[in-house]
């Protein structure tokens, strides 16, 4: 089916940020062919829908489904002519998808999403494979610096889904990166599933310090931010160029998963408890502003008492400044759906996930009473309601918490513009201040 110019297609993106980048360069494909898009549209009315799927764990699975049985219904009603499904879940379970929903038109994986365009009568454009129509706010994008991942924990569906990790070469990210400053940009969320191994494919050294480096040496990028981090190998040097350059944000996401050693062990995470202690201590030591976001797993197979007990006090020793956990999600083809017996009942799954959570509430809501007081830079994202929202150096977009700046009691604020902001009150999770 061809797609005449002036006609739509609507876009949705399910999951993560990587996700995200891929819809955007889907994106620019259409509009280089004249094609009106619409993303994440509340009220789906195109020509074509095309729904980006997550296939991580159940959660997120069962949200893909859900999306997708929604617009078949919205097919059957003629809301829309053809429905195509790409992604992370249409790669993982193709013959599954294709028996159990017939009315998709055709599923995709997660890195043939180039024939859409042919198959929708458009032409792919080689000379724009690099550029993308942004659905974020125009002043912050995503860049994803890989795909796929070499580690082999166990609980993991991600190297099944995406393959070994492939780096992308400095130069073409810097050129993106540039791109992006040229659009409007001025802070970029570095993104991959592992960050830790960046280059080492295409250089034969870990080159994740060296890339930081230089996208801070772009002019007009102001704030750079570091996404998916892993604790076996992380490249010490990051912490120097992250404590030298301001321009380069005092946060790290570093997803920890869990502390005991025999944990450890059978997560295969390559790593001991003496040597994240001792990796924490370090990063707090070189950085001392850093702040850390991290997220655990509770419930995975084997996990006793005294295992999540560990976890607990390792919580309470870190103080992690931004932290999620997830129950154990036990994911067809993995290692521990092969070898290991799902042997923790949900609902100690989920209770002990409350209680790690209970205790970040505490420590959330103590840090930030630290912050009351100070004054921060904040970039503004948007306005809602009686507020001017906005985040500092250490909060991502969509994850972490937000200053909001009460209208009555500031100028007019600018949307992607940074100002100096006096902390005057605080929650658990959000702050509260006056623009100077």
């Amino acid at each position: 089916m061809s797609v005449p110019k002036g006609k739509k297609v609507d876009v949705v993106t399910l999951g993560c940020s990587k996700n995200l980048v891929d819809s955007e360069f889907l994106i620019r494909q259409f509009k280089a062919n004249g094609i009106e898009v619409a993303h994440d549209s509340e009220a789906p009315d195109g020509e074509v829908a095309i729904i980006n799927t997550c296939g991580f764990i159940a959660d997120a699975k069962e949200e893909s489904i859900d999306t997708i049985l929604e617009f078949t219904e919205a097919k059957k009603r003629g809301d829309i002519k053809q429905l195509y499904v790409m992604g992370c879940l249409s790669e993982r379970y193709p013959g599954q998808l294709k028996k159990e929903l017939p009315e998709v038109d055709k599923f995709y994986g997660k890195f043939d999403w180039k024939d859409i365009v042919s198959q929708i009568g458009a032409t792919y454009r080689r000379d724009l494979m690099n550029e993308r129509s942004l659905t974020t706010p125009n002043h912050y994008a995503y860049l994803k610096i890989s795909e796929g991942c070499n580690r082999t924990c166990s609980y993991c569906a991600i190297p099944i889904i995406t393959g070994k990790h492939v780096s992308r070469p400095m130069d073409a990210l810097l050129d993106e990166a540039k791109r992006l400053r040229d659009s409007g940009v001025k802070e970029l969320q570095v993104i991959a599933q592992d960050l830790s191994f960046y280059g080492y494919d295409l250089y034969k050294d870990y080159k994740l310090a060296e890339l930081t480096e230089k996208l801070a040496g772009i002019d007009g990028i102001e704030w750079i931010r570091l996404h998916y981090a892993y604790p076996a190998g992380f490249p010490l040097d990051v912490l120097k160029v992250m404590h030298d350059n301001p321009k380069v944000c005092n946060y790290l996401d570093i997803a920890l998963q869990h502390i005991s050693d025999p944990m450890l062990e059978i997560m295969r995470r390559g790593v001991r408890k003496s040597q994240t202690y001792r990796l924490m201590e370090e990063m707090r030591k070189q950085v001392p502003d850093i702040h850390l976001r991290t997220t655990f797993i509770t419930g995975h197979p084997g996990e006793t008492e005294q295992d999540f007990a560990e976890m607990e006090q390792f919580v309470k020793d870190v103080r992690f400044e931004r932290l999620g956990v997830f129950p154990y999600s036990h994911e067809d083809d993995t290692y521990a759906h092969k070898k290991y017996k799902d042997d923790v009942p949900d609902e100690v799954k989920q209770e002990r996930a409350d209680r790690i959570m209970e205790i970040q509430n505490g420590i959330a809501k103590e840090l930030n009473a630290e912050k009351v007081g100070k004054t921060l830079k904040v970039i503004v994202d948007r306005e809602e309601g009686d507020y001017f929202v906005g985040r500092t150096e250490y909060d991502s977009p969509e994850v972490d918490q937000e200053v909001l700046m009460h209208k009555e009691d500031n100028k007019v604020l600018t949307i992607g513009d940074f100002y100096d902001v006096e902390i005057t009150d605080s929650e658990d999770y959000d702050l509260f201040g006056i623009a100077k």
